[in-house]
């Protein structure tokens, strides 16, 4: 399919007229990016019994639009420049490494007489070119070092005339191709610095007319911004590893040109402003006051000068917006931040405001009110472009900005206090402090959160509608009872088309979007951020009733996932939950909020609820062999049961016996170490009593042999592997131990023959008593007692 169309694209542009190209010209672009599977094989995959034909349509495109690029007419060349861009983002490499014709005939088109659109189109497609070689070396090579330069040199003589005597560049008045050529310049000098660096200090020259030239029709916002944005860049096109101090060098000549220029501006006041920089402070500037203000001469950036107030805050509000600008725009290597003396300009600027009503603020006496008065107007102005700076900083060093955030803080709710009838002034501070919520919310004192009291009641009215003309109509309920002389002014229109009044809140609370956002944001993290029991009742009140009107999901769920703690002194706090779930009943936050589906937590043994198959298999086994053993050992122990009759002369057969007997006992997990000290201490308190005479049982050869226990003479002692003797029960002890549970051992051990012997003491019946020790004692010999 995609050859079919190759083929329809070629063949349109062959047969169609030069002249009606331009009418078909978006349909061949869109339909030329769909063969891009096509344009884009190589060479070698073309090579079969189909690729043949698609070789030659390839090429028939690419001559015809190196022909057209060449046509005497416009409409021809417009063509071709459109659907050369098209052809370049379709097939990549392999139109790419072919494309140094195409851009030759491309960058000669800056110099024809094209009209504007043409040479626009021109400088986009070239800058898409450059754009795409970038991540292959070897067409950086080939087209972008060889055709860049020239490229620079013809876009900057559409925009700017170059003496010949002179480095410098003058601005074109009125050129439609800067706001393109600025932004072009902005795409690709952070990619090719060196190639910009003999070109440095004509940029320079035509940036600073443009950044100096107020902003009117002919050089509009954007294109300054533009401008700034390349002034900023300019750093990279230093010399290798010197970059870091470009920039630092750069801002601090921003630094100096604002102080400048806010030495002009505020000549009407007396500053209370004391800078922590030593050459600002004696720095004084020589000015008359009999003149309009302005400055004359260039000031440490190399602007031009300016005359009037609202010229003079107009570049103070510009230089403020570069300074943020090198905060905000990346950087090829390490920069120093002089974050000290960025705090010392906000602090300047802050410092003044306007006086309130019945205030006496430090006037100079040598300025007319005329004068003063413009600077009260403007102020505002220049106040919310420093809080933006201030917000550029956080957003730029983030966590290090936490040992000056209490100072960021004291300067916002200064301005803040002074000009919250501003709007701009109203959003940026709603702003700044959201940032700084971040920083030290969790970490904000009682006293912190209340002197924020006023910004989150104006936040809260910002974000609701306004009331209209709701008070003269309640003026005039209010006034029937009252004489006629003390009715309040009423609106009479305002009785007359209620529809109007609902209108014109809506474009009211639409034409401040950026507000609103401001606002809405700030809710939710003064919710989630900040201590919420600092917060006074009556705020966290007016807080959720703002939430619940406005219906803020994102708020709905800062309030119900941030409660209000149980103080003392205080009622339990209600949840605005039943809202939120009323509101986004159907949303799966809520449902999962409301109504969480957690898994069932069995008993396991692993904390994370995994078992081990095997382990859990042996476990059972384990118990299925012990439990029938477990009953027949509860009616009669292990001496008392019926064995088989043992032959003393045949050893295998006794520990045949023997072993059999021992499979029979319950099986116990513990290992034998643990066993012997378990019955160690619990023997313990009886074997250390002195006054006890305990007396060692002898056996003597005619003693009786119970049945069912081996002779110990006739036997072996390598085949002896039966019990433990059992010792003579000691008549003076008065305690007697727990009884343990009787297992088979390998040797005889003092405790688990005096275990054996409690057992049977239980039982009740009479057993002889064996004793295991040599007849070598020196004691006489005793008889074995038997005890009931």
């Amino acid at each position: 399919m995609t050859s079919t169309t190759l083929r329809a694209v070629t063949h349109r542009l062959t047969t169609t007229p030069v002249q009606q190209l331009p009418q078909i010209a978006s349909f061949l672009a869109t339909s030329l990016s769909d063969c891009g599977e096509l344009l884009s094989a190589p060479l070698n995959q073309k090579s079969g019994k189909s690729e043949s034909d698609n070789a030659v349509q390839v090429h028939k495109l690419k001559t015809r639009l190196s022909s057209l690029l060449q046509d005497r007419t416009f409409e021809g060349r417009w063509t071709a420049v459109v659907l050369v861009k098209a052809t370049v983002e379709a097939g990549q490499w392999e139109v790419l490494r072919g494309c140094e014709p195409l851009v030759r005939n491309l960058i000669s088109i800056l110099a024809k007489p094209d009209p504007a659109s043409t040479k626009k189109m021109c400088i986009i497609t070239l800058t898409r070119i450059f754009h795409l070689t970038y991540q292959y070396p070897t067409l950086v090579r080939e087209i972008t070092t060889p055709s860049m330069p020239g490229f620079i040199t013809s876009a900057l003589n559409l925009v700017s005339v170059k003496p010949s005597s002179e480095p410098t560049r003058k601005l074109k008045p009125n050129t439609p191709f800067l706001g393109t050529v600025l932004h072009a310049f902005v795409e690709l000098i952070a990619r090719h610095p060196t190639i910009f660096r003999p070109f440095s200090a004509q940029l320079h020259s035509l940036l600073q007319a443009i950044i100096a030239s107020k902003k009117s029709a002919s050089i509009p916002e954007p294109v300054v911004d533009l401008a700034e944005q390349v002034f900023i860049a300019l750093h990279n096109c230093a010399p290798k590893n010197t970059s870091g101090e470009e920039w630092r060098n750069a801002s601090r000549l921003v630094l100096s040109s604002i102080h400048r220029t806010s030495d002009y501006v505020f000549r009407a006041v007396v500053e209370q402003w004391e800078s922590v920089d030593v050459n600002l402070r004696h720095a004084t500037t020589p000015q008359n006051y009999s003149q309009e203000v302005g400055d004359d001469g260039p000031d440490p950036l190399g602007l031009a000068g300016w005359h009037g107030i609202h010229s003079g805050v107009d570049r103070l509000i510009t230089l403020l917006r570069l300074l943020s600008g090198f905060l905000s725009n990346p950087t090829a290597s390490t920069v120093t931040i002089p974050v000290g003396h960025i705090l010392d300009l906000t602090s300047r600027l802050t410092s003044v405001i306007a006086p309130s009503d019945g205030g006496n603020a430090q006037n100079n006496l040598q300025i007319g009110r005329e004068e003063r008065d413009s600077l009260w107007a403007e102020l505002p102005r220049i106040h919310t472009a420093c809080m933006e700076l201030l917000l550029d900083l956080i957003n730029a060093l983030e966590t290090s900005m936490i040992p000056v955030a209490q100072t960021i803080l004291e300067q916002t709710l200064w301005v803040f206090r002074a000009e919250k009838f501003s709007k701009d002034i109203r959003s940026s501070t709603y702003d700044v402090i959201r940032a700084l919520f971040s920083l030290i919310g969790p970490s904000m004192t009682k006293q912190n959160v209340s002197s924020l009291t006023d910004v989150f009641r104006s936040c809260c009215s910002d974000i609701l509608p306004p009331a209209g003309d709701q008070a003269p109509a309640e003026a005039s309920s209010d006034s029937k009872g009252k004489s006629k002389g003390n009715q309040a002014t009423v609106n009479a229109d305002s009785f007359l088309n209620t529809g109007s009044k609902q209108n014109r809140q809506i474009k009211q609370s639409a034409s401040f979007p950026g507000l609103k956002r401001a606002a809405s944001e700030l809710l939710p993290a003064t919710l989630t951020l900040l201590p919420i029991e600092y917060l006074s009742p009556s705020v966290r009140a007016e807080i959720d009733r703002t939430i619940i009107l406005t219906a803020d999901k994102n708020a709905m769920f800062a309030s119900v996932l941030n409660p209000v703690p149980a103080m003392k002194g205080r009622g339990v706090g209600s949840s605005i939950m039943p809202f939120l779930a009323r509101s986004y009943a159907s949303e799966m936050e809520v449902e999962g909020l409301i109504r969480p589906r957690m898994p069932v937590l069995m008993n396991v043994p692993n904390m994370n609820g995994y078992v081990n198959m095997e382990e859990e298999e042996e476990e059972e086994e384990e118990e299925e062999v012990a439990q029938p053993t477990h009953h027949s050992t509860s009616g009669s122990t292990g001496f008392l049961k019926p064995s088989a009759p043992v032959v003393l002369n045949n050893p295998v057969r006794e520990t045949d016996s023997v072993k059999e007997q021992t499979q029979t006992l319950p099986l116990n997990k513990r290992t034998y170490a643990e066993e012997t000290n378990t019955n160690v201490s619990t023997i313990s308190p009886i074997t250390k009593k002195d006054d006890v005479q305990t007396k060692k049982a002898r056996f003597e050869k005619d003693t009786p042999i119970a049945p069912s226990q081996p002779s110990l003479e006739r036997a072996s002692p390598a085949s002896f592997t039966g019990t433990a003797a059992i010792p003579v029960e000691q008549s003076s002890a008065a305690v007697s131990p727990a009884p343990v549970p009787f297992q088979a051992a390998s040797q005889p051990t003092p405790s688990a023959s005096h275990a054996v012997a409690e057992e049977e003491e239980e039982s009740g019946d009479e057993m002889p008593t064996l004793n295991m020790d040599s007849d070598t004692d020196d004691s006489d010999e005793e008889d074995v007692t038997m005890d009931d």
